[in-house]
């Protein structure tokens, strides 16, 4: 088995080959034949070597052969690699690995290849060599051309290196490297540096690395150089480093610093108390001290203390150990230049002098260590003898508290020397009985709950905790009413005497105080307020935001704090609420969730908290536009129940925060004339908006443009907005009065706008301005707006048409007889508009006693007449005044102002009429004494807007005509014509019989008048004779058929 390929190597790179053997009887050490095929004669082999026969190889590679050039590893018995030191190019093709037979018969295949490759070298490295010299502290900048210009697919590798002045045969040390994989990695001694930030390699460009050390120090001068290695993979996915590349060297020199240092010992006092603690601090003067190694030690009274090493790590005294163990003694290194010792608890004994000695050791050019050393001056310390002075201050985190909060009692113990122990009571307000036992905590930190609160206590409700070392808090949680009382705190001193292993303690005195509370009922007194001290900052500043949530909760009952966000930008848009975007919320759990909205795109904005949990502060650095805005802080109470869950117990949100991003000052001006304009409606209204001045010539627009409906209206609505790019936004204004079709914007010039409204309506009516916002670009580019300025207000009056309706006034007196009709008419001599629509209705008005002068009706009446006039009658007693008739403006019967009384249909009395457009009457057929009144027509003149809505214009009332109905009374007439029998007898039965009367006659008349011819013809003498006789005859009642004998007729 051979490596696999195609090997991708340079020319002049080392090239390695591997090949292994398998699967042959064990016991036998495997030879290795390596040959070659050429692609221009891939038949013909090429011997190259073998581990077998020294002359092996063929000539053209005999002579590298000869010269070690070429060689075969042996790894193994049956493992061998072939090394290539400088491959060429004429080594280009296929290799053959070859092992012969050693079992006597073949088991399998005895040769593999591999395809090997050779490609141009083509990677350079290009650095300048020169000298530097620097001073330590200062910064070195390096820069290092690395390229190449392969066709394969290869990765590089760029690392600075640092060889040693001293000894030019050490190995470099390596500062820097980017990897293969893009990974920096950096050495060992500069692995610290390099995470502190002093230690940088940055790709500048696509051939330039550039190496940074801040903070030079004497240990990085020697020859610096760059080094870049060229990669490829291989088919069995191994990386291998094709060629290696040294740019020139740089000689640097650093010159160290001022070494010298100076020690002071300094103290609060002198002189003490046996069981006060005692500080002393020893400062080290020098420069660079993080960079330099000291040595401190502390002696007392020629007795060694401790001893902090560079490390600091403290090695003490023989004395000391047991008193460090205990925690009655802290050695430590507060800062690379200040050691802190500290004794707790200070004993006769102590008293004496104290000495700082500082070693400094500094390694040589030559390599050797010397120690340089200083000794401060003595610090004498005196002890006085122990007495107990305690005071007692007890205070409460409240003297009232809510039922279920905290009861939080704190006792603070004053001048102590040694060991305290604290007992907690509690007794009634008014103490009649003795008190009981809350807890104690004895001197060793030991808490142990009274026999009354022994359950509650193991509920966690009950605790018992010292905060420091003089303060003892005692916690009742989930207070109930039964916990109000006086509460009081007995501290007792201990003094350790005796020495070990015979110790006792000794009381030396104990002091106490008290403490009233009151608890109450459950009230929500959950307060959140927000403040700032930069509510105005400029681009490029920061400013810090704090959230105070109030009172202080506990654990039990955590706060979720979140900080919101309203930016300016989105503060005018709309009438609706401002939509409030989260930035970052604490938790309950103590995590952070930031929202959608990130400030600084995330990177330059900061959140911390106090350990209270009452101060949440957001941090904005280089504050931008974006960051401009109102801020806001809202909590959530929250509540952990007995089964872990979560139930919220108020939620509260804080003051607006106004931070506003100071801009350059603005010189927008607009003109702020203000004028009157009255139109008609579906006229064109135009109201214009112009640009006096403005900051800068590049300066954009957006013209905002609102109207005021009419005094004392909540807002003014946005009508129109034109943004700086041209385009239109209508406010929501405009949609709910529809005015997107009638609404027109014009850019008449660049300082010049006009808003056009279309077919206006009376609703349109109101106060016109424009709102001109100035919008300029930032230096990163983008638009900004700069300032807003409106303009002038135009009083815009779209009146309805002039009123010009009149109805005829004239007043009428009308008597008709009882059943005939009654003509009503309505004239309408003036209109307000040609295309004024009318509706018209008719009332009357009777007096209340009309109906009792009514006098009886005749017995012959129908009875269902009666009931009609009974039900007239009843209805005119009822109201004064009734509907008659009615019809709309949209010619719709009984769709005017009034319900008529009397039903519409076949059988109505009433007959509508409209003569022109102007005429209008109304016949009662078949009066009735009921019918009689005060009549009048109401006429309302009805216009259609704009928006093709019809609106009544006005009213107006006509004159009032009176109606009297005269009763008919019995004559033979009515008799007659009441009766059908009666009617039909005298009126037509009469006819036929008349008919054959006269026909009678008229045959007796011809008959006699033959006989009168004959005889006048004798006598000389007309006859008597009869003309036809005229007959008038009427077909109705009221005209009775009249025979009349016209003169003439008779002869």
């Amino acid at each position: 088995m051979v490596q696999s390929g195609p090997l991708v190597r340079t020319e002049g790179s080392h090239v390695t080959v591997w090949c292994n053997v398998t699967g042959y009887k064990e016991g036998r050490e495997q030879d290795f034949e390596w040959s070659m095929y050429l692609p221009s004669a891939p038949d013909r082999e090429i011997r190259i070597v073998s581990t077998a026969q020294p002359n092996y190889a063929y000539a053209v590679y005999a002579r590298r052969v000869n010269a070690k050039e070429i060689w075969v590893e042996r790894l193994s018995g049956d493992s061998a690699m072939l090394h290539m030191a400088k491959v060429e190019a004429m080594d280009q093709g296929v290799f053959e690995c070859y092992t012969p037979n050693t079992d006597g018969q073949y088991l399998g295949s005895y040769s593999a290849r591999t395809n090997l490759t050779v490609i141009p070298d083509t990677l350079a490295v290009t650095a300048p060599a020169q000298t530097l010299s620097k001073v330590e502290g200062d910064t070195l900048q390096l820069t290092c051309e690395v390229s190449r210009a392969t066709a394969q697919h290869t990765h590089l590798s760029v690392g600075w290196y640092l060889r040693s002045p001293e000894d030019a045969a050490a190995p470099p040390q390596e500062l820097l490297t980017l990897s293969r994989d893009f990974v920096l990695r950096s050495g060992g001694p500069y692995r610290q540096r390099m995470a502190a930030g002093d230690l940088r390699l940055d790709k500048t460009s696509a051939t330039s690395y550039r190496l940074t050390i801040h903070t030079l120090q004497p240990a990085d001068q020697g020859l610096l150089y760059c080094q870049a290695a060229e990669w490829i993979q291989d088919p069995d996915r191994s990386w291998f480093a094709m060629t290696r590349k040294q740019g020139d060297k740089t000689q640097l020199r650093v010159q160290p610093t001022d070494r010298d240092f100076s020690i002071q010992v300094s103290t609060e006092r002198r002189s003490f108390t046996a069981g006060e603690p005692l500080e002393l601090r020893c400062t080290i003067e020098a420069q660079n001290v993080p960079e330099r190694f000291f040595s401190v030690s502390w002696v007392f009274s020629s007795s060694p203390v401790a001893v902090v090493g560079p490390s600091a790590v403290a090695v003490l005294g023989p004395d000391y150990v047991g008193r460090e163990a205990a925690g009655h003694m802290t050695v430590r290194k507060e800062s690379p230049n200040v050691h802190l010792l500290k004794l707790q608890r200070l004993r006769p004994e102590d008293a004496g002098k104290y000495i700082c000695r500082v070693t400094e050791r500094e390694k040589t050019p030559t390599g050797d260590f010397i120690d340089r050393s200083k000794r401060s001056r003595n610090v004498q310390i005196t002890v006085q003898p122990l007495k107990s002075n305690i005071t007692v201050s007890l205070s409460t985190n409240s003297s009232e508290v809510l039922e279920g909060d905290a009861l939080q009692l704190s006792c603070k113990v004053h001048s102590t020397t040694g060991p305290l122990s604290v007992l907690w009571t509690w007794a009634e307000q008014q103490a009649t009985g003795p008190a009981q036992e809350l807890a104690s905590m004895d001197r060793d930190g030991t808490v142990r709950p009274g026999p009354a609160y022994r359950e509650r206590s193991s509920y966690g409700e009950v605790r018992v905790e010292r905060q420091r070392a003089d303060t003892f808090v005692l916690s009742l949680y989930n207070a109930v009413p039964g916990d109000e009382g006086q509460y009081r705190c007995t501290a007792s001193e201990w003094l350790q005497t005796g020495t070990e292993p015979e110790l006792s303690w000794e009381k030396i005195g104990d002091k106490a105080a008290s403490k009233s509370l009151t608890v109450k009922t459950v009230e929500s007194s959950f307060v959140v307020s927000a403040s700032s001290r930069t509510p105005s900052v400029t681009y490029g500043d920061s400013f810090d935001l704090q959230c105070l949530v109030k009172p202080r909760h506990n654990a039990r009952v955590p706060a979720t704090v979140t900080w919101r966000f309203l930016p300016a930008d989105a503060e005018g848009e709309g009438a609706g609420a401002p939509d409030f975007r989260d930035l970052v919320t604490f938790t309950r759990e103590g995590t952070l969730q930031w929202g959608e909205q990130l400030l600084g795109l995330g990177t330059r904005t900061t959140v911390d908290r106090s350990h209270a949990n009452t101060n949440f502060r957001l941090s904005v650095t280089r504050a931008g536009r974006r960051e401009a805005g109102t801020y806001q802080c809202s909590a959530t109470l929250w509540r952990r129940n007995y089964d872990d869950t979560w139930s919220r117990v108020a939620n509260r949100t804080s003051n607006l925060l106004g931070i506003s991003v100071l801009q350059p000052v603005s010189k927008l001006r607009v003109q702020k004339s203000n004028q009157s304009q009255a139109y008609l409606e579906d006229s064109r209204v135009r109201v214009n908006c112009s640009v006096s001045s403005q900051t800068s010539q590049d300066s954009e627009h957006a013209v905002l443009w609102y109207v005021r409906r009419a005094a004392g209206a909540e807002a003014d609505e946005l009508l129109l907005r034109i943004e700086r790019s041209g385009a239109f936004e209508y406010g929501a204004y405009a949609d709910e009065e529809r005015l997107r079709r009638r609404v027109q914007a014009e850019r008449l010039s660049p300082r010049l706008y006009a808003l056009t409204l279309n077919r206006a309506e009376s609703s349109d009516s109101g106060t016109y301005y424009c709102l001109v916002e100035e919008w300029l670009t930032d230096p990163d580019g983008g638009w900004y707006r700069l300032a807003r300025d409106s303009s002038g207000f135009t009083q815009v009056l779209v009146r309805q048409p002039e009123v010009r309706l009149q109805v005829e006034e004239a007043e009428s007196n009308v008597t008709v007889a009882e059943s005939s009709p009654i003509r009503l008419g309505c004239s309408i001599p003036s209109q307000s508009s040609r295309d004024s629509r009318f509706s018209v209705s008719w009332y009357v008005e009777r007096s209340m006693d009309e109906g009792d002068e009514e006098e009886p009706e005749e017995e012959e009446e129908d009875g269902e007449e009666e009931e009609e006039e009974e039900a007239a009658e009843a209805a005119a007693a009822a109201a004064e005044r009734q509907c008659v008739f009615s019809i709309g403006h949209d010619a719709v019967f009984g769709n005017g102002n009034c319900s008529p009384v009397e039903e519409e249909g076949p059988n109505s009395r009433l007959r509508f009429e409209r003569t022109t457009s102007e005429q209008y009457s109304l016949t009662i057929q078949g009066a009735r004494p009921s019918d009689a009144g005060r009549y009048y027509c109401h006429v309302e003149e009805w216009l259609l807007n704009p928006r093709n809505a019809w609106y009544r214009l006005a009213t107006n009332n006509s004159g009032v005509t009176i109606v009297n109905v005269v009763r008919r009374v019995s004559t033979l007439q009515s008799v007659v014509c009441s009766n059908d029998s009666l009617f039909y007898f005298v009126f037509f039965y009469p006819f036929p019989i008349f008919g054959i009367l006269l026909i009678a006659v008229l045959l007796v008349r011809y008959k006699s008048r033959g006989n009168s011819k004959s005889q006048e013809n004798k006598n000389g003498a007309p006859l008597l004779w009869i003309k036809e006789p005229h007959l008038s005859y009427s077909p109705t009642c009221l005209d009775p058929p009249a025979l009349s004998l016209h003169p003439g007729s008779v002869d």
